[in-house]
């Protein structure tokens, strides 16, 4: 994996974007752990990324600001957690990005952060569960929620890094 790394380091030399990098996340799933760390290797790499919780100013609509965002970024991270898809922020947010990637040459590098890659291309397990849910709820139309699917399936396809906890067997002497 060492070439995707490069790829971030060459593409943070560009200065029509606002941010290096944009990351995805579930703040629930992510935020205290994987991806405050996340955050910290990029900082301290000189590597300006979009984060949330800070580049926000109270009283300011999210969704706009987040969008503005995304389409600054020249680098996307999305990191995969195993309740990503139960947040339909995240997917809409996913879904704009893989439209400004498919419009505009730009990077995708998914993290499958304590899930399994094929769970999400798929859309098997906690990701079908999701689905369900959202399909159940009459919330959303067929349509978006189709859209939603093809991008997962479409970016958990992409080559990327696959961090999941492996459970230690504890040896005995």
């Amino acid at each position: 994996m060492a070439s995707a790394s490069n790829v971030i380091i060459q593409c943070t030399s560009s200065s029509s974007f606002e941010y290096d990098v944009f990351v995805s996340f579930r703040g629930e799933d992510t935020h205290n752990n994987f991806t405050g760390f996340l955050f910290e290797a990029l900082k301290k790499q000189g590597i300006e990324a979009f984060k949330d919780d800070k580049d926000i100013r109270k009283g300011e609509s999210i969704a706009p600001e987040l969008i503005r965002a995304i389409e600054g970024s020249h680098v996307f991270l999305v990191v995969f957690s195993k309740d990503c898809a139960s947040s339909t922020w995240c997917l809409r947010e996913l879904a704009h990005i893989w439209n400004c990637i498919q419009t505009s040459p730009r990077h995708l590098l998914p993290i499958f952060y304590d899930v399994d890659p094929s769970q999400v291309r798929k859309q098997s397990g906690d990701y079908e569960k999701a689905f369900s849910q959202h399909q159940q709820s009459f919330r959303f139309q067929e349509k978006e929620i189709k859209t939603w699917r093809e991008v997962l399936e479409q970016v958990a396809s992409l080559s990327g890094w696959d961090i999941r906890y492996k459970q230690q067997k504890m040896l005995r002497p």
